[in-house]
């Protein structure tokens, strides 16, 4: 039988990685983007120039602002996204974020009757967040299968994390094996209209090193080029 996965989708360099892991396993991929209240557009908008190349069966963006909420960089106006290292967890963690997502994307995969959600998670080069720990995905899990229809009746879905014990570098070796065109992917916590990458953000210093490191020529368009 045909196996079916959504993707948690943003249209940044795991997600789309993500995508091309689930697509070379087999899987009928379903993507599923959030319009969440983010400060700019653009990585929803190479999220829908990926899906219409991607394969992907069917693209859903929700809207859903945890805008409103503010409290995050990312969302908040009068939060700015920081340049300098930090310590502890950093502004730009959106409270709840993955939870929500992860929620929303389980709520799907019961109608679908899907057989997995793969997340783009990162444990080992990532900014601190709670909620991309191994921990985090297992205790996720246990919820899902106790609180869904599909969980109860022992067919619930499987939270897929393949990237989640890689590092940056090997994520993009990985992607580029996969045939993975990162140039249409956008990363930066601040990008521009045309999704060009502000170079300052730890977004994009984790990822620009990862790409020297991993000997793949960058192919991201920065603000000042």
């Amino acid at each position: 039988m045909t196996k079916k996965a959504i993707i948690l989708f943003s249209g940044g360099l795991d997600s789309t990685t993500c995508l091309a892991i689930a697509k070379s396993q087999g899987y009928q991929c379903y993507a599923l983007s959030f319009s969440y209240g983010q400060k700019h557009s653009s990585e929803l908008q190479a999220a829908k120039r990926i899906t219409k190349n991607g394969e992907v069966l069917l693209h859903r963006v929700i809207d859903l602002d945890l805008g409103s909420f503010g409290g995050s960089a990312l969302t908040d106006d009068s939060i700015e996204v920081p340049t300098e290292d930090t310590v502890g967890i950093p502004v730009t963690y959106v409270p709840a974020r993955n939870t929500v997502f992860l929620s929303v994307a389980l709520a799907w995969a019961e109608v679908l009757e899907a057989d997995a959600i793969f997340a783009g998670v990162n444990a080992v080069d990532y900014s601190g967040y709670p909620d991309c720990r191994p921990e985090y995905i297992q205790a996720f899990q246990k919820m899902a299968d106790l609180a869904t229809k599909a969980g109860i009746e022992g067919r619930g879905v499987k939270i897929e994390t393949p990237l989640i014990d890689l590092t940056k570098v090997e994520i993009i070796q990985l992607g580029n094996e996969l045939g993975v065109d990162y140039s249409q992917t956008v990363s930066c916590y601040q990008a521009d209209d045309q999704g060009a990458a502000c170079g300052e953000c730890d977004s994009c210093k984790i990822r620009s090193a990862a790409f020297t490191k991993a000997g793949v020529e960058d192919p991201t368009v920065y603000k000042n080029e």
